[in-house]
């Protein structure tokens, strides 16, 4: 019998293993001073274009003021206890009343963390003779939700209509043999690549296959839609959504998350959530927030505004110079650029050191070998001036890369971050 922890000890994982080079650097980077477009790290200025403040809602003076006055009011324990035992309370009802109004759906559901909650309501909807059909690029809480299902699952291409429809093919199969029914998944926003899931040729499919629709739109939540409703608004299909989820931790700038569908659907999961029933109820000083930072997302559509204006203009300049972004067609910005691992921790060593740019970087197995994706996510704080100074420090990297520099400063970049 092997020791438990004997592959632990043997492979670190395809990340893990270049922890020694890249902990507190490339991962887990410490940024410091108040969220802004502009913060410190390593006690350098720098543009951060890595913080999911869409709206700029993370520092905004009105909701500072709100989340004081609710930890100042309620603490950070009340209430205590499951939603279903102790921890329920009138703002939880209004903000679950507020958010299912805001995205046109009968009920709401509040979640203390959009990860736990996702994994959960797959489970909830689920049971071993239902069918998942679920895009091959699904964020990780997706992936984990769908492992936990006992039935069958299958991947289609991603945002590939056609290979979802043969999927739908062999699910209603197998369906028809089990008994139980059929849960697609698609992400409104595809978090690294940016492009918006193909939500209203997936809807069609529903005039030929019996499915329901349960998306994820953590990325579209507040920045898409005519109202910000999300990216079912913006593709006009958000009533042919069976079950939607987003997070408050993207537009809304804090903690916690929410599903939204009929009132008989989100009243079956209320009561068989596993995550929620048996987890404390989210703080009130959270839920407090929470409802501040929707009123704002209703009542001040400048934020929104800016926030686009600041998206076009970056991914404008960095098409016109040329730079390969992908199919994005939302705020998230992907840069695409050819390189090994290594150049490309020296490339962002780089970015951080010499141009005061910091973002995401992503390499494999996140992305295929050979490439690195650079992360750029825009908000309502940054300005035209860090936009061009990005540009700027983008075109100068480029060079770098092709003519091979970062090739050859790869390796004494590496043994910098071992010391």
């Amino acid at each position: 019998m092997k020791d438990l922890f004997e592959k632990i000890y043997k492979d670190k994982g395809p990340l893990g293993k270049w922890a020694s080079q890249a902990e507190g650097y490339f991962v887990f980077p410490k940024l410091e001073g108040e969220i802004s477009n502009r913060m410190k790290f390593r006690g350098k200025d720098v543009i951060t274009w890595s913080i999911n403040d869409y709206l700029g809602l993370a520092n905004h003076p009105e909701v500072r003021k709100v989340d004081a006055e609710a930890a100042a009011q309620y603490g950070s324990a009340y209430p205590m206890g499951a939603r279903m035992m102790s921890g329920h309370t009138d703002l939880h009802e209004k903000l679950q009343d507020e958010l299912a109004s805001f995205v046109s759906k009968e009920a709401a559901y509040l979640l203390n963390f959009g990860y736990q909650g996702m994994v959960s309501t797959i489970d909830a909807l689920v049971s071993k003779d239902d069918i998942i059909v679920y895009d091959v690029d699904a964020h990780a809480c997706i992936i984990d939700g769908v492992r936990l299902h006992m039935g069958k699952r299958f991947t289609y291409k991603h945002n590939d209509v056609e290979s979802l429809e043969k999927n739908l093919d062999r699910a209603t199969k197998m369906a028809e043999q089990t008994g139980g029914g059929i849960l697609v998944i698609s992400e409104g926003v595809f978090g690294m690549r940016g492009e918006q899931g193909r939500l209203k040729e997936i809807v069609a499919l529903k005039q030929k296959y019996n499915f329901r629709l349960f998306v994820d739109d953590a990325h579209g939540f507040g920045t898409l839609g005519a109202t910000g409703a999300g990216t079912g608004e913006e593709q006009g299909v958000q009533d042919d959504i069976d079950v939607y989820f987003a997070t408050f931790a993207k537009s809304l700038a804090s903690t916690g998350a929410f599903i939204a569908g009929d009132q008989e659907i989100i009243d079956y999961l209320k009561y068989n959530l596993r995550s929620q029933m048996f987890a404390k109820s989210l703080q009130m000083q959270l839920v407090a927030g929470a409802l501040k930072r929707l009123e704002m997302l209703k009542t001040m559509p400048e934020l929104k505004n800016k926030l686009w204006e600041n998206v076009n203009a970056l991914q404008s300049g960095l098409k016109d110079r040329g730079f390969d972004i992908g199919t994005t067609q939302s705020c998230v910005t992907p840069v695409y650029l050819k390189g090994s691992i290594p150049e490309a921790m020296a490339l962002v060593r780089d970015l951080r050191e010499n141009y005061g740019i910091f973002c995401s970087i992503v390499v494999y197995p996140v992305i295929p070998k050979g490439l690195i994706l650079l992360r750029l996510i825009p908000t309502a704080t940054h300005t035209l001036e860090d936009v061009s100074e990005t540009l700027a420090a983008f075109e100068a990297i480029r060079s770098r890369l092709e003519n091979g520099t970062y090739k050859r400063l790869s390796a004494s970049v590496m043994a910098a971050m071992g010391e």
